[in-house]
């Protein structure tokens, strides 16, 4: 297990690398600069700044120097906020995303498992039927129209919740309620995927040798599921954590938008369209960095799950 995971954390530190290799030259290869932005920039303000930000210097020169940065845990200046570094405008706004994010994976977790569960115990029946064609619309409808109906429907149709904004006092359940919405259309997709993975995981185990063995020692069908059945029909599941943890995360920028919540998404869509070298440099690497954190939590937990999984 030990050189399994040296070996996972290298390949994740050389992928990291990669991508930030592939971004620094992508933004300085890309038409036009941050100082550009600015209409009507006087020429020597223009230089003045390109000496302060270092741009003025070579390529390679920039390149180890924004490295080196990175390594010590300095994500440098923000070209559009100017009086701010980009960890100072990244890490408020990172919090509010993981708590958003770590909601909205609860709640898929506790729907999705339970749904695919009694999906595949009702197997071709109506429970069977209804909860997959519930499944079937989560998939379907996007978060950037999910988000919408649901403030028309309990915002303003029905007037239960608030159609946007985040918590300011955190002991006030309306401050709370705040949070359900954005949840609720964060987690919906993914909701519809664990249930349709948890049922044929489910239904592919039920079909075992040892499950029938079990059941002719005179257990109950939900003794079956609950003992027998859930350890290895959840594998799928956990095969679609990792994946699914980062896209709550990534995918939270259209919900952050719809609801105004003052999260990670704002600076990854505002940094691409002011051409902020280093707050864009800084969301895809952090960005990346919980997609690898959380593939190789995966595959731990799957190996722990499985013993036919083997760590080597």
């Amino acid at each position: 297990m030990g050189t399994f995971l040296f070996r996972r954390v290298v390949v994740g530190v050389l992928t990291l690398w990669v991508i930030f290799t592939l971004c620094f030259f992508i933004m300085r290869f890309a038409p036009g600069s941050p100082i550009t932005q600015e209409k009507g920039t006087n020429p020597e303000v223009k230089k003045n700044l390109e000496r302060h930000y270092g741009l003025d210097k070579p390529l390679p020169v920039q390149y180890i120097r924004i490295l080196s940065g990175y390594v010590q845990g300095d994500m440098g200046p923000s070209f559009q906020y100017r009086d701010r570094t980009v960890n100072e405008l990244i890490w408020p706004a990172f919090r509010v995303s993981i708590l958003l994010g770590l909601i909205s994976f609860i709640l898929a977790i506790l729907f999705g498992i339970p749904l695919g569960m009694f999906a595949a115990a009702k197997q071709n029946k109506l429970g069977d039927h209804l909860s997959m064609s519930v499944a079937i619309g989560g998939i379907c409808i996007p978060n950037f129209l999910l988000g919408p109906l649901l403030v028309l429907l309990f915002a303003f149709a029905i007037p239960i919740f608030k159609p946007a904004g985040w918590p300011q006092d955190w002991t006030s359940p309306k401050e709370l309620a705040k949070l359900i919405l954005p949840s609720v259309t964060l987690a919906f997709v993914h909701i519809a995927y664990i249930s349709r993975l948890m049922r044929a995981g489910m239904l592919d185990v039920m079909r075992k040798d040892y499950i029938r063995t079990a059941r002719a020692k005179g257990l109950t069908e939900r003794q079956v599921f609950a003992k027998h059945g859930l350890k290895n029909g959840v594998t799928p599941v956990i095969s679609y954590i990792g994946p699914m943890a980062a896209a709550i995360i990534t995918g939270s920028i259209v919900v952050e938008k719809v609801f105004e919540i003052p999260g990670l998404g704002q600076h990854f869509v505002k940094s691409a369209l002011n051409r902020d070298y280093g707050l864009a440099m800084g969301t895809v690497l952090v960005y990346s960095t919980l997609v690898i954190g959380f593939n190789l939590l995966v595959d731990v937990m799957y190996g722990i799950l499985d013993p036919r999984v083997r760590m080597q």
